[in-house]
């Protein structure tokens, strides 16, 4: 609950959301105001709730693989990457060499993709237009890529439990190293544009305030977490599908505040350039999918699986009964667990620092709810 105070005269309580178009979804937050200056918050959500993890009861192993995507649509196939990790953890399944690579492949182009978005709406809400529009435009370019993988553009239902979904079509290894060798000219063009811009700077350098002390004690994770000097990553901590082949860094900033997790959030996008050029180049020949049984049924057990997605960890703890559905699905959602940290960071900002602060969160309001 937000802080508790009498009101008076000086003291006000407004609603923001949730229709408001800088709480990046059906988000309602109380505002306690005295003056422009943010007393306390309270957030208020449920606008979305689709109960997924109640529906993962009611379908079998295979048949709920599509409902993850629509959890954070804006990064679905890292929605998807870490459902079939789980379930192939639980029947002790790996993925062949070749469905690893497309794997990373495409989540690191749906990192992108999600840090585009972050950025051309972060910009927008504290009313800089331009990176929208150039944003977008590289943006496309990777949804063309899943459009001609799976025919999907948004909620991209790419992989499959024990492996992909499909081959790569012809031109795919062209059409990524083209994506790649234009990606990164482009990341310089938003650096000209934001990371030197007076007003930019001013509006977010000691905005948002939130320590390594209390990112652990919140359970932040992702760039929000890196930003603040931690240098925890799951790709390198606990590597999955491969990762540990692959050099790249961990971007890491020390001042913990909306600045600095723009810089990590565009040191990141440049990381994952890296890692695609390095698994397109090195796609090994052979299936693209395990021997899956006809009928998924794992032993009784269960797992908890989680992956570094583009807003931070992704967990799936899966609980097998035996039979050919889940007993239980609960998610770990970055989003949900990172929101809980708005009011520390809000609490003594200004009104028009929370729509700044919202935006570093870098939320997603259907993996909020699910």
């Amino acid at each position: 609950m937000a802080t508790q105070t009498f009101l008076d005269a000086n003291e006000l309580v407004l609603n923001m959301g949730p229709q408001h178009p800088s709480t990046h979804g059906v988000l309602r937050v109380i505002l306690n105001l005295d003056g422009e200056k943010i007393l306390g918050t309270d957030c208020v959500i449920g606008y979305l709730h689709r109960g997924v993890e109640k529906i993962a009861e009611n379908r079998t192993y295979p048949m709920f693989t599509p409902y993850v995507d629509r959890m954070d649509y804006v990064a679905s196939i890292s929605n998807g990457l870490g459902y079939c990790l789980a379930v192939e953890k639980l029947m002790n399944l790996p993925a062949p060499p070749r469905a690893e690579a497309v794997r990373v492949i495409l989540t690191e182009l749906n990192r992108i993709a999600s840090h585009l978005v972050w950025l051309g709406t972060h910009a927008l809400d504290i009313g800089a237009i331009t990176p929208l529009f150039y944003t977008m435009r590289e943006r496309e370019e990777a949804l063309k890529i899943f459009e001609n993988y799976c025919g999907a553009r948004l909620t991209t239902h790419a992989f499959r439990i024990g492996g992909l979904q499909y081959e790569t079509y012809d031109g795919f290894e062209e059409q990524v190293k083209a994506f790649c060798d234009a990606m990164e000219p482009r990341i310089d063009e938003y650096e000209t544009l934001l990371t030197g811009n007076r007003i930019w700077i001013d509006r977010l350098k000691g905005i948002g305030i939130l320590t390594a002390a209390e990112c652990k004690q919140y359970g932040v994770t992702g760039p929000m977490l890196r930003a603040a000097g931690v240098k925890w990553d799951l790709r390198k901590a606990f590597p999955y599908s491969g990762y540990e082949k692959y050099e790249f860094d961990i971007p890491t900033r020390e001042n913990a505040d909306t600045y600095d997790r723009y810089i990590v959030r565009m040191q990141e996008m440049r990381q994952s350039v890296r890692i695609v050029r390095q698994a397109v180049a090195n796609i090994p020949d052979g299936p693209i999918i395990a021997k899956v049984p006809k009928v998924v049924k794992p032993v009784p057990g269960e797992v908890y699986v989680s992956i570094e997605a583009p807003k931070g960890e992704l967990g799936y703890y899966v609980v097998s009964d035996g039979t050919n559905q889940p007993y239980r699905v609960r998610v770990r959602p970055p989003s949900f667990i990172n929101l809980q940290s708005l009011e520390k960071m809000a609490k003594g900002a200004l009104i028009a620092d929370i729509v700044a602060i919202i935006g570093t969160i870098d939320i997603v309001l259907g993996e909020v709810d699910r």
